[in-house]
Formats: C-alpha cells, sequence, structure tokens
C-alpha cells in the first residue's frame, strides 16, 4: 500500500539488484559511506530532520530565507537524475503532486521558497489512485503498514534533557502517551529496569540510526514505526530548548505526542491542524485533531466504555520553565555576573541566565540558570570558566566549581584561594594561552590567581588604575576570543585593548543595544566614577 514502511518498501524494489540487506551492526559501520542501502531498516519519523539526503540518493540545495518567523530548515529536497523510478515518483508533478503541493493545494515557487518552517522528515508517500474512475479518493491519515498487536505497552526514558526536572519530563511524555490511550484501548505504563515497548532517549549527534542530530536548531526528534528493526525507539536531540507549553524554545508535550503517533504507526497526514502534519508549529492546548482520531482508531479501535469515567481534574499547565512572570527586561536590566563559557555568552541576572551564540540571543532565554547548573545559588556575584574547561561561580565568600553541567565541588571557602575578602565583584580569565591567569576585582582593587599554583600571588592586591579606563566597583567582566576584555558596570560597558593596556576611544557603550539589540535609548550624560 502506499503507505507502507519506508525500509520494507525500499528493500523490495531493491531485493534483486542490490547485496543482501546488511545486518544492524554492519550497517553501523557503512552508515558513514552515505550508500543508499544503509538507510534500510530505518523508517524512521524526524521531527524537522532532512533525512541524510546522501544516504536517500536525494540532493540537496539551498533555499532562500525569507520568512523570519519560523525556525528554517534551509534546504529543498532536489532529485537526482540517476534514481530509479520509484524515487523519481515521489516528486514527479505530472504523475502526483509535489509534498507542499498536496499539503497546501499548489504553491508558487516563490512561496515555497519563503515559507519553510521545521517539519518532520519521513517521506509524504504519494497516494496512488484508487481505481475508481481513476480518482485519487485518500483518507487524510496515512498507516505505516505496522502496528502493535499489544495494547498495553511500556515505556523507558534512558537519558533526561538538561532543561526539565526529571519530574516534569516524565509527567510530560506520560501526558503526551494519554494524548493517545485517551481515544482507543491503549494503555502506557513506565517502566525504569528490563525492557521495555517504547524507548525514549535525549540523545546528541551520531547515536547509532544514521540519523544524527546537529546540535541546537534544526533536527528536532524522530521515532521508529512498529514491524521495523528499530521498533519503538524515540530519540530527542539533547541539545535543543526544551520546554513545556510555551514557545520560549521547543515545546516537548507537542513533539512528544507526534512522535509517539509515528511509533504507534502513523504517518503524515494533510488535514488541517493534525498533529501527525509533518510541519511543526507550536499550538497550546495540545489536542488531536479529527483526522488523527480516526486514524489511530483505525488501528486500534476505539476505547473501551468506562462507568466511572475519570475525569482530569488538573489546571491546566501554563508552565513556562518557572521563569517569573515579573522577570527583569532585557533591554532594561543591569548584569551580576558574565562569563564567555565553551565561546558562548552567558549573562546572569538573579536566578536567570541569557545565552548569545554568534551574538544572538538564542531561543528560550533567559531562563532559569538552575537548569544548567544544578545547586547553582541565586544573586552570584562572579563566573569564568577557566583553562581547563572548569566553570567557576562566586556569591559571599564562597564559590562552586563545575565542569559543563556537572558540579564537581562547592560550595568551598574563597579563603582557600587566598583571597582575603568576600562579595567579589567580577572575576575573568586573562591573557594569552601560555599566560592565562584568573584576576578577581573588588571596589578600587584586583588580585591576580595562579591556576598552577593554587593561590592568589603574594604582590596583590594592586590598584585597579593599572587598567586605566576600568571604573571601580564594576559588575563583570569577560574576555572575548580576540583578547579584548570586557568590564560591565550598571547597563555600560567598557572595552579594553591588551595591546595599548587601556579602555579603547569611544567607551563606555550601552549593555542593551551592543548585545541584545535593543532600541537606543535617549541619550544619557557619561558620568562615571
Amino acid at each position: 500500500m502506499p503507505g507502507s514502511s519506508f525500509s520494507h518498501t525500499y528493500w523490495d524494489r531493491h531485493r534483486k539488484t542490490d547485496k543482501d540487506p546488511q545486518t544492524e551492526s554492519s550497517c553501523e559501520k557503512t552508515c558513514r559511506k552515505a550508500e543508499t542501502r544503509s538507510l534500510a531498516g530505518a523508517a524512521s519519523a524526524a521531527l524537522t530532520i532532512l533525512l541524510m539526503p546522501s544516504l536517500l540518493g536525494i540532493q540537496a540545495v539551498p533555499v532562500p530565507q525569507g520568512h523570519q518567523g519560523h525556525k528554517s530548515l534551509g534546504y529543498a529536497w532536489k532529485l537526482q537524475k540517476e534514481q530509479n523510478s520509484w524515487f523519481s515518483s515521489l516528486h514527479n508533478a505530472k504523475e502526483y503532486p509535489s509534498p507542499l503541493q498536496s499539503f497546501f493545494g499548489g504553491i508558487e515557487q516563490n512561496q515555497r521558497d519563503l515559507w519553510n518552517p521545521p517539519r518532520c522528515g519521513v517521506p509524504d508517500f504519494p497516494v496512488q489512485p484508487d481505481g475508481h474512475h481513476g480518482r485519487n479518493r485518500q483518507k487524510r491519515f496515512v498507516l505505516s503498514g505496522g502496528r502493535w498487536e499489544k495494547t498495553n505497552l511500556t515505556y523507558k526514558i534512558i537519558r533526561f534533557p538538561w532543561q526539565l526536572s526529571t519530574v516534569k519530563v516524565r509527567r510530560t511524555l506520560a501526558d503526551a502517551l494519554k494524548v493517545w490511550s485517551d481515544v482507543t484501548p491503549l494503555s502506557f505504563t513506565e517502566v525504569q529496569e528490563g525492557r521495555a515497548d517504547i524507548v525514549v532517549h535525549f540523545t546528541r549527534y551520531w547515536h547509532g540510526d544514521h540519523l544524527p542530530f546537529d546540535g541546537p536548531g534544526g533536527i528536532l526528534a524522530h521515532a521508529f514505526f512498529p514491524k521495523t528493526h528499530r521498533e519503538g525507539d524515540v530519540h530527542f536531540d539533547y541539545d535543543e530548548t526544551w520546554t513545556i507549553s510555551n514557545d520560549l524554545g521547543t515545546d516537548l508535550l507537542q513533539v512528544a505526542a507526534h512522535e509517539f503517533g509515528h511509533v504507534l504507526g502513523l504517518q503524515h497526514s494533510s488535514a488541517f491542524k493534525s498533529l501527525m502534519s509533518p510541519f511543526y508549529s507550536f499550538r497550546y492546548p495540545l489536542s488531536l485533531s479529527e483526522d488523527d482520531r480516526k486514524g489511530i482508531q483505525h488501528l486500534y479501535g476505539k476505547p473501551k466504555p468506562s462507568p466511572t469515567p475519570a475525569l482530569d481534574q488538573r489546571q491546566p499547565d501554563f508552565e513556562s520553565n518557572e521563569i517569573p512572570r515579573m522577570e527583569p527586561s532585557t533591554c532594561d536590566t543591569d548584569f551580576d555576573a558574565v562569563s564567555m563559557i565553551r565561546g558562548e555568552l552567558f549573562f546572569f541576572k538573579a536566578r536567570l541566565v541569557w545565552r548569545l551564540r554568534n551574538e544572538k540571543l538564542q531561543a528560550g532565554y533567559p531562563t532559569l540558570a538552575s537548569r544548567h547548573w544544578q545547586g547553582i545559588p541565586e544573586h552570584i556575584d562572579a563566573a569564568f570558566e577557566d583553562a581547563a574547561g572548569k566553570i567557576w561561580f562566586f556569591q559571599g565568600s564562597q564559590y562552586w566549581m563545575y565542569d559543563g553541567e556537572q558540579k564537581l565541588s562547592g560550595p568551598v571557602s574563597i579563603m582557600e584561594l587566598g583571597l582575603s575578602v568576600s562579595h567579589i565583584q567580577a572575576a575573568f580569565l586573562w591573557g594569552t594561552e601560555k599566560t592565562k591567569k584568573i584576576y578577581f576585582f573588588k571596589g578600587a582593587s584586583y588580585w591576580r590567581f595562579s591556576p598552577s599554583r593554587g593561590l592568589v600571588d603574594s604582590s596583590y592586591p594592586r590598584n585597579l588604575a593599572d587598567w586605566r579606563g576600568v571604573p571601580h566597583n564594576i559588575d563583570a567582566a569577560f574576555q572575548d576570543e580576540q583578547g579584548y576584555a570586557y568590564f560591565l558596570k550598571g547597563r555600560h560597558y567598557w572595552k579594553f585593548d591588551p595591546l595599548q593596556v587601556k579602555v579603547i576611544e569611544g567607551y563606555p557603550r550601552q549593555i542593551s543595544q551592543d548585545f541584545f539589540d535593543c532600541p537606543v535609548p535617549p541619550a544619557e550624560v557619561n558620568s562615571f566614577h
């Protein structure tokens, strides 16, 4: 049938000409060679995935990025001339409409170029004539060709995302499965040991199924149909900004419910507002369309009547990653600390953190700093990443140390570092690759800390006048990748030239304007002491 699983269709078409299908382990060894046959058993349902064009024998070409309101994939698919007739039929405009035409009833090329939202990467299989007067009579829902032969399914979560607590992830995934169990006889039970029918894994990059993730943005998740060699596997990109019931990042509830639909045997639907639409767009509250309901009930039937139907008494979940509603305005605040971490710039204020990559504020930020670093205190005084990649946080008379997101130590007294003061105001790593040391600042003084000795150098503290042009009582400091130092105080910053050993002419400047693209504020009198 036209909606049968990709793996079965592909191998049936190639069994006479290609070599015998490779075992899963040998396929793992060859998947990076981009051979088309490597994808034989994948049948993967990948939300916003590009489905490895080299593996599918499809060539990726750039598409102009016009609609800034969506996360754009940036690619359209163009079939290579040497492909067989089965692949060619996917986009043969005379025989079948293109995917966008079939979903939107004919779209001009310039509209396709401008509107390119995130989508699921499973092929949208062409609709075959049903033989009734030569017309195509299509159910909007499409089946994968497989279904579970039981209704009581188990699931297990292998790894959790860093932004959300395990309790909230478990609750959200249970809610995503409940979307389907509410309209079918299916039931889902979480297990934490042994085998499970459905296995959920938050993972990164290459992870063994020929469909690598790509870090933040782009590929979000993928899943595998029933009756395939990876049936029940659901993979989420660990590096995404996962949120719950809001559009500050990627909504875990909506993505999970979509992927579970694939795990249960549904392909994509062209029905309006269908959860199984290949195109992702946040909506709240989440619910199944009539088409989704008909599709899943076609596979598993209607739910058994209950004499006392249970009512969900919970209030609507408007959770926003616990960000306070009265959060400080990005364009109208100062910051407690700033640090360059893993090549990205992090701004800290109270419990919150802002994250800038390539000079752009990332989606889902500000968020709670504890989403990254559990146990971090509120209102930190200073933060920096040392030459070994360890991240230090300071508050009062104590400090904490992390390796990535894993806590290594803390709280520890800063007196063990040789500092005789508490409540330091700023700290950063400064110098060339061979001479880098850690500098602490408070009031009109600064200290230099030697990582090799683990102590403050004996000739310190010194007067801040050594840093010509830098004001007293700074709030934060960091060094960029070009070696310039930045000192922040209030809503302004100073850029320090390491060669001239002084602040560059033209500073201070506005933090909000230069780092967050905020509107230029009214002219202010620069009087700093």
